[in-house]
């Protein structure tokens, strides 16, 4: 009886025993809102200038496109040339990247809306050099008759590789980090070269024909401008803008 009566008398301490207290969950603050920088339109100004080539003007070298039959017939029997030294008649370098490498820390932009295209025409990557935002859409087509592979070579994002056949969709892949300069090439036929530009702002430009370039709505500071060219590699200058002002900055490759 005794030990019915302890037994007993131990479940009932037992279940009088005080539970210890739940923990509270630690309370999650909602994520901030980001805090794009807008440009004082009242106080932007220009950047612009020309990029020229005075070394001697590089033989055009025809593409062998042997290989594939279907690219030869996409031109009608005409050579396609080259174009990794392209200038204009007045010396004049097309297809250089300008963009401001430093001077806009801090800044955050609003995303770029919309996609930019890269068309593979003619066996050819069209355009050659061009530029993008960070995180914006690239639209790859294919405009062939041919199967391509696009394949671009990023060192600060992630390499990516994709077969895209004649009348395919467009792919659409996007580029999260600033990436300067990205190759693109295709593993079908190998004289298919692209370079993408991918930046965090939107100051950037390519130039065209007559080596020139524009960069509008520039707020004034102080920046290091540089410019890429695929053979002729990277060159650099400072800048300064003041308010609603213009700067004029010129490169001369040798």
């Amino acid at each position: 009886m005794k030990r019915l009566l302890l037994f007993a008398a131990l479940i009932t301490a037992a279940c009088n025993t005080a539970k210890p207290p739940e923990k509270k969950a630690a309370a999650v603050e909602p994520p901030k809102p980001v805090e794009y920088f807008h440009v004082d339109s009242s106080t932007a100004g220009t950047i612009s200038g020309r990029i020229n080539y005075t070394g001697a003007k590089p033989e055009r070298k025809a593409i062998d496109m042997d290989s594939d039959a279907a690219c030869q017939q996409a031109h009608a029997g005409h050579p396609v040339y080259d174009e990794s030294i392209l200038t204009g008649k007045s010396g004049g370098l097309a297809n250089a990247f300008v963009y401001i490498q430093s001077g806009l820390e801090g800044k955050k932009f609003e995303p770029a809306e919309g996609s930019v295209v890269l068309n593979q025409h003619g066996c050819m990557f069209q355009p050659r050099v061009f530029g993008i935002r960070a995180g914006q859409t690239m639209a790859v087509r294919n405009s062939d008759a041919v199967s391509h592979n696009v394949h671009p070579k990023p060192t600060n994002n992630y390499d990516w590789n994709q077969q895209q056949s004649p009348g395919a969709p467009d792919l659409e892949h996007r580029f999260p980090r600033a990436d300067v300069m990205i190759p693109v090439k295709c593993n079908v036929h190998s004289w298919m070269r692209a370079f993408i530009g991918v930046v965090d702002h939107p100051y950037f430009a390519v130039t065209g024909p007559d080596g020139s370039f524009q960069l509008k709505n520039v707020p004034p500071g102080d920046y290091t401008l540089a410019v890429w060219q695929e053979k002729l590699g990277e060159q650099k200058q400072t800048v300064h803008l003041a308010p609603s002002g213009t700067a004029a900055v010129n490169f001369t490759y040798p």
